[in-house]
């Protein structure tokens, strides 16, 4: 039944969104700040430009002379070919205008991707990557081996592995904006769209994920996760396993985001927590906003692992909105609240998926205010935007379950 409107809390001011620096600690940018960290690699001036026309030519011969603090710019194109290992620290690398794509045409850096990144703070924007492919069968449009990376406005398709990390809790991925998809359909292979190694934080946002086959479109070990306003939904042609997956726990913050598996998914669970036991000392999850989405005619939209853990995992499974069958169940330690399930026929269609309660719906009002867990606010300051990216809102007081207000 919906709570009465009037004895809700009132909606908190937006103050911004919280990040963690590079000291560890956290802090909130507001919309001014968070719009200059996501554009500061687009304001400053290149100090090398790549093309077909440009006195450098290649991606490969770019990596070769480029410089610690470089701004590079690839023009528009196609370029075959051309892997490159990049090992400068302070780099930002950004495609100019219609964004440049890198197919790897049968060629690899070292074996291992098309782009190999190991810099110490690495920024690529605006460039695309596909048809990776490695003897390993791991080939990845992106390997990330050492520092902290940046990825905005790019997109990965048809590659082995769209982006794969190393292991080392030193290093620290962020993923903003950008689009993975078509996963190769190898028989008895596990390619994934996004697999992010044993690193110290892995945040991601805004982002699409759809048409994986049998690996997972997302799978994270890192120790630390923040995943937000991002849409996992494997789609019509998709079969992938797990939508979402933390097989060795961690932290894990997954807020606003819409996460659906298809009809003909190889695994009838959508989000797995700790499947493999833990590899970090702390361990919790904090699931909150996100709408479900399940066309296969039965499945578990969460899955948490706690028979692996020698201890109990703090899990918070706080206003989400299932549609379709299967179950969301409560955690053995933590909070269950606010959740709730809908019909299609309830909901508004957006991007051709049904995200939005109609108006009218009775659960508009029915969820309060999640709160914080650990000083980190779980209540969505943003949603997904397709058809990558995300924008900002403001709450009502009658809020709504889901990732869309």
């Amino acid at each position: 039944m919906a709570q009465i409107t009037e004895k809700l809390p009132i909606s908190p001011t937006y103050k911004g969104e919280i990040r963690r620096g590079a000291d560890g600690r956290l802090m909130v940018l507001d919309n001014d700040e968070m719009a200059k960290a996501r554009t500061d690699g687009a304001s400053k001036p290149a100090t090398m430009i790549v093309g077909g026309q440009e006195k450098i030519n290649t991606i490969t011969e770019a990596a070769k002379q480029a410089q610690d603090g470089e701004i590079i710019e690839i023009r528009p194109g196609d370029y075959r070919g051309q892997p490159a290992v990049w090992t400068q620290n302070n780099l930002i690398i950004r495609g100019a205008g219609v964004r440049a794509v890198m197919i790897a045409d049968g060629k690899s850096a070292e074996g291992k991707a098309i782009w190999v990144v190991r810099g110490g703070n690495v920024r690529i924007e605006n460039i695309e990557f596909r048809g990776a492919r490695a003897p390993s069968g791991n080939g990845a449009g992106i390997r990330f081996e050492r520092g902290h990376l940046v990825v905005n406005r790019c997109a990965f398709f048809d590659n082995e592995m769209g982006l794969l990390t190393a292991n080392s809790p030193e290093m620290m991925l962020e993923v903003s904006d950008s689009e993975f998809a078509a996963a190769p359909r190898h028989e008895g292979q596990l390619h994934h769209l996004l697999y992010v190694g044993a690193i110290g934080r892995f945040v991601l946002s805004g982002s699409r994920f759809e048409q994986g086959y049998l690996g997972h479109l997302v799978k994270s070990r890192a120790r630390e996760n923040d995943v937000r306003y991002n849409l996992l939904v494997d789609g019509a042609e998709g079969r992938s396993s797990y939508e979402l997956e933390f097989p060795n726990g961690g932290i894990a913050y997954v807020v606003g985001n819409v996460i659906g598996q298809s009809a003909t998914t190889d695994n009838p669970e959508l989000v797995s927590y700790g499947a493999e036991g833990p590899r970090w000392a702390d361990n919790a999850l904090f699931f909150a906003h996100n709408t479900l989405l399940n066309d296969f005619h039965a499945g578990t939209f969460l899955k948490v692992w706690t028979e692996k853990f020698p201890g109990s995992i703090e899990t918070w499974v706080i206003n989400n909105l299932t549609v379709g069958f299967g179950d969301l169940n409560s955690p053995a330690q933590g909070r269950f609240e606010g959740n709730q399930s809908a019909q299609r026929r309830d909901l508004l269609y957006l991007g051709g998926l049904p995200l939005r309660l109609n108006t009218s719906s009775p659960l508009r009002g029915s969820v309060r205010i999640p709160g914080q867990a650990r000083g980190v606010d779980l209540l969505p300051s943003a949603e997904f935007s397709f058809p990558a990216g995300s924008r900002s809102i403001r709450l009502s007081n009658s809020l709504a379950p889901g990732a869309f207000q």
